[in-house]
């Protein structure tokens, strides 16, 4: 009989003992996944925006064989682009008044200033960019967040904005995948803050940005106007095959505006054989982060549509794309 009862007390041990390493490994379990899971940024309170809206500016149809589908355009790598960061999107024409661009403002959550073709001081991509550039600046002196993103064409327009004329020279990129030339201030910016440090060593050493422009503003003529100083701060710069010194990444020291030289939404979402979009695994990190980064800045505008009809038929899904890689630069174009 002890014998047997020894064997009982043995086995009520183990099971203790048991109980106690599968209390212990979960508690290990639940330490490593909390290690791992990036706590919510400070920069998001009780205030944030989980619905934001980005609204995207069109572009004027030019090009002939496109005039048959619309009058003005969005090629789909930035809708989805911004889609893919966690936001809805909506077209923004470049067609109407400043009264109904007034109005929008205070319904969307930040506007993206596409590439493109189009005279930054006399086209109505000009005119309307201009107007929300100065709602932007009012609104974020007053408190209420609201940014602004301009890719290619759209920085231009933004350095153009801010020193009031045209200051972009000859710097062709065509059609080239660069590494940035970071400065310093890349490590401390707000737009690189969420880059691991092993990504920002790629891209500072690999070729994760698609270019496909022939002017750009160079370091020279930056460094030497005021206003661009002031409002802006160079986070990366790159070389021109024509040996220009060229700024290829800023972001305004003061407001949420931003504005890259080169294209972040082509690393996942164009494939055109012939063209030298970086597609590798760093690549498709960079327009991810980037994308989020942008939409995150969104959350942080609470503008919104009181009318849920009236946002649902502002969206992007209101249109199809339609296939244009067959005579376009591009797969798949949103025509309105």
């Amino acid at each position: 009989m002890y014998k047997y009862l020894c064997m009982l007390q043995s086995a009520k041990s183990h099971l203790v003992i048991s109980r106690n390493m599968l209390n212990n490994l979960a508690a290990v379990t639940c330490l490593l996944f909390a290690s791992h899971v990036t706590a919510t940024p400070a920069r998001f309170g009780e205030n944030t925006n989980n619905r934001p809206v980005i609204g995207i500016l069109t572009q004027i149809v030019t090009d002939d064989v496109m005039k048959p589908y619309g009058k003005t355009y969005i090629p789909s790598g930035y809708v989805k682009y911004i889609e893919s960061g966690g936001s809805r999107v909506m077209p923004v024409r470049v067609t109407y008044d400043a009264e109904y661009y007034e109005d929008i403002f205070k319904k969307i959550n930040g506007l993206i200033l596409i590439g493109g073709a189009a005279d930054l001081m006399t086209s109505d991509f000009a005119r309307v960019a201009k107007i929300f550039f100065n709602l932007a600046l009012k609104a974020n002196d007053a408190g209420d967040h609201f940014p602004i993103w301009g890719t290619c064409m759209g920085m231009q327009e933004l350095s153009v904005l801010v020193a009031g004329k045209n200051l972009l020279t000859k710097t062709t990129a065509e059609n080239e995948a660069l590494p940035l030339n970071l400065t310093a201030e890349a490590f401390i910016s707000r737009m690189f803050h969420d880059f691991p440090p092993a990504l920002m060593k790629a891209i500072a050493q690999e070729p994760l940005t698609g270019n496909f422009h022939h002017y750009g503003l160079t370091v020279n003529t930056f460094l030497g106007n005021e206003d661009l100083n002031n409002f802006f701060t160079i986070l990366s710069t790159n070389i021109a095959d024509n040996g220009a010194h060229f700024v290829s990444t800023i972001e305004a020291k003061k407001y949420p505006i931003y504005g890259v030289q080169w294209h972040p939404e082509v690393n996942r979402f164009s494939w055109n054989s012939k063209d030298n979009f970086p597609h590798s695994y760093h690549a498709v990190q960079v327009s991810s982060l980037l994308a989020e980064f942008f939409v995150n800045e969104g959350r942080r505008s609470l503008h919104q549509f009181e009318d849920p009809d009236e946002e649902a038929a502002a969206l992007i899904y209101n249109y199809t794309p339609v296939y244009t890689a067959n005579f376009t630069g591009y797969e798949q174009v949103y025509f309105f």
